[in-house]
C-alpha cells in the first residue's frame, strides 16, 4: 500500500520558512537603517544649531570686549583726573555703577574687579 502525504513536505516547509524569515529580516533592516539615518540627520542638525549658537555667543563676547576696550583705553588716563576732581555727580556715579553691573552680568568683570571699581567710584 502506498501512503500518500497529506500536506507539504518537510523540505518545502523549510524553504518557505527561510523565505519568510529572510523577508522579515530585510524589512526589519530597512526600517532600522531608515531610523538610524533619521537619527544621524537630527544629530547633525542639532550640532549645526549648537555651532551657530556658539558663533552668536562668540560674536557677542567679541562685541562686548571691543566695547569695553574702546572706552577703557581713554578712561585709563582720565581716572587720575577724575580722582583729582572734586568728585563725580550722583548721576555720573549711578551711570558708572550701572555700567559695572552690566559688565559683571556679561561675565567680563570678576567679583573682585567689580568691588574695587565700585569702591573707586564711590570714593570719588
Amino acid at each position: 500500500m502506498i501512503r500518500r502525504r497529506r500536506g507539504p513536505g518537510l523540505v518545502s516547509t523549510m524553504a518557505r520558512t527561510a523565505v519568510i524569515a529572510g523577508t522579515a529580516r530585510a524589512a526589519s533592516d530597512a526600517v532600522g537603517n531608515k531610523a538610524a539615518a533619521q537619527a544621524q540627520g537630527q544629530a547633525a542638525q542639532a550640532q549645526l544649531a549648537a555651532q551657530a549658537q556658539q558663533a552668536q555667543v562668540d560674536a557677542a563676547v567679541q562685541q562686548a570686549l571691543s566695547q569695553q576696550a574702546a572706552p577703557a583705553a581713554p578712561a585709563a588716563p582720565a581716572a587720575p583726573a577724575a580722582s583729582a576732581a572734586p568728585g563725580m555727580s550722583a548721576q555720573e556715579r549711578i551711570a558708572a555703577l550701572q555700567q559695572l553691573a552690566e559688565l559683571k552680568a556679561a561675565g567680563i568683570l570678576t567679583e573682585d574687579e567689580l568691588a574695587s571699581e565700585k569702591a573707586r567710584i564711590l570714593a570719588s
